[in-house]
């Protein structure tokens, strides 16, 4: 048995680590007299009962918001990337043709295919686990001649690409959605947005000062690799990026910090601004203008563009609230937000799969459908929105000014 089939978020799991806390409570004093050398044997039961207390709470506060769902996600570790994928697609999806035929037995029931494979950036070298769904029309000879809309769904911290499918369930929500026309069939990406080990690592999807470029991986080489290899649109209005907690804030971000390549961003309990804690750090190194430059809030009134922003807060979390009042006080024309302040429900998994039918009806009024052009791998059209000029981190490769060069 892996880490990674661990549960430790569920009711099962805090009750039994409840129990065993109040049991090694109840040793100390019980045995505070008994033991042979008093002052080693005390000192022992009460460190291993405050460490049992504290590990109980952690797991009620974890069960709580889904925030490590595995032993494996808490540790870092991941022994099958490719978990809840129908088909393998090998390296820069080299073996996409094969996995097309997966798809395409798969869509003769109406059901799309979740692939999965690796993606080497041209411009950051770096590789990292993709999977992309695939729906059904887009294996069938009908749809042969047309180009699918994006969704980029960036997973949470510390997820990754098989948790959305299997925490989520996001293959068949876009499937059920898929087949009663409240969405059109979309290509779904979801990538790594923080690689291995993923403890102690949380990325924000930004370009760090001298560090990670993961905002040129996630926008510019995931972009290349789409337009190359897949029948996707290149055009503004058929991309978005989506996501909940910290790929929400990745996907306001990217799109505020690329509206030549995103026209929609859905940011489901997320927030506005790169934190600075023990698990994220000081990703910009004191330097304002790379902290500013991935402020949503900030973004949004220094660089305003043709923006359609969902963003979903939960009425009891006051963190969430204070990030939708700020994009809601700096979000002015042509940016179009749209926010939604949820019952009080709590952070975690079961919120993000009851607010994700309504997600995915909002998304059908702002994608593009389906069109028919181009084929795969013809120059990129930005659209008429330019760059704005993204400060140097330093990073080879890395976008800055007005660089948008794929």
């Amino acid at each position: 048995m892996h880490a990674s089939t661990i549960r430790i978020d569920t009711t099962v799991f805090v009750v039994i680590g409840a129990a065993v806390a109040l049991a090694c409570v109840a040793l100390v004093p019980w045995a505070w007299d008994r033991w042979r050398r008093r002052v080693a044997g005390r000192v022992v039961t009460t460190v291993v009962a405050v460490i049992t207390v504290v590990l109980a709470c952690g797991s009620a506060v974890n069960a709580a918001g889904s925030f490590y769902p595995t032993l494996g996600s808490l540790l870092g570790t991941s022994p099958d990337p490719a978990e809840g994928t129908v088909a393998e697609a090998g390296p820069d999806g080299r073996d996409i043709g094969r996995a097309l035929t997966t798809a395409s037995g798969r869509a003769g029931g109406g059901l799309g295919s979740l692939v999965h494979l690796t993606v080497t950036g041209k411009r950051t070298g770096m590789t990292r686990d993709v999977d992309v769904y695939l729906p059904a029309a887009y294996t069938q000879p009908e749809w042969a001649g047309f180009q699918f809309p994006v969704v980029e769904w960036i997973p949470h911290f510390p997820g990754e690409p098989r948790q959305v499918a299997t925490l989520y369930g996001l293959p068949e929500q876009l499937d059920s959605a898929i087949a009663s026309h409240r969405l059109p069939p979309v290509v779904v990406i979801v990538p790594d947005p923080n690689g291995e080990p993923r403890l102690t690592h949380d990325s924000e999807c930004v370009d760090a000062a001298g560090g990670p470029a993961d905002d040129t991986f996630l926008s510019a080489d995931l972009r290349t690799w789409a337009r190359d290899h897949l029948r996707v649109r290149t055009d503004r209005q058929g991309w978005a990026a989506a996501g909940w907690s910290s790929g929400g804030y990745c996907a306001l971000d990217l799109a505020a910090r690329h509206p030549q390549w995103y026209s929609t961003a859905v940011s489901m309990n997320g927030y506005d601004v790169t934190p600075d804690d023990p698990e994220t750090g000081d990703l910009f190194h004191g330097r304002d203008d790379l902290r500013r430059a991935n402020d949503v809030s900030a973004i949004l009134r220094d660089h305003p563009a043709p923006l359609r922003l969902l963003v979903t807060a939960d009425a009891s979390a006051g963190d969430e609230v204070a990030a939708l009042n700020r994009l809601r006080a700096a979000a002015a024309s042509p940016v179009e937000l749209t926010a939604w302040v949820r019952p009080a429900a709590g952070h975690n998994l079961t919120t993000v799969r009851t607010e994700l039918p309504d997600v995915l009806n909002w998304l059908d009024t702002q994608l593009g459908n389906p069109v028919a052009g181009r084929a795969p791998g013809s120059p990129q059209d930005a659209g008429a929105i330019p760059a704005w000029p993204l400060p140097d981190t330093g990073t080879p490769g890395a976008l800055h000014g007005t660089d948008t060069s794929l």
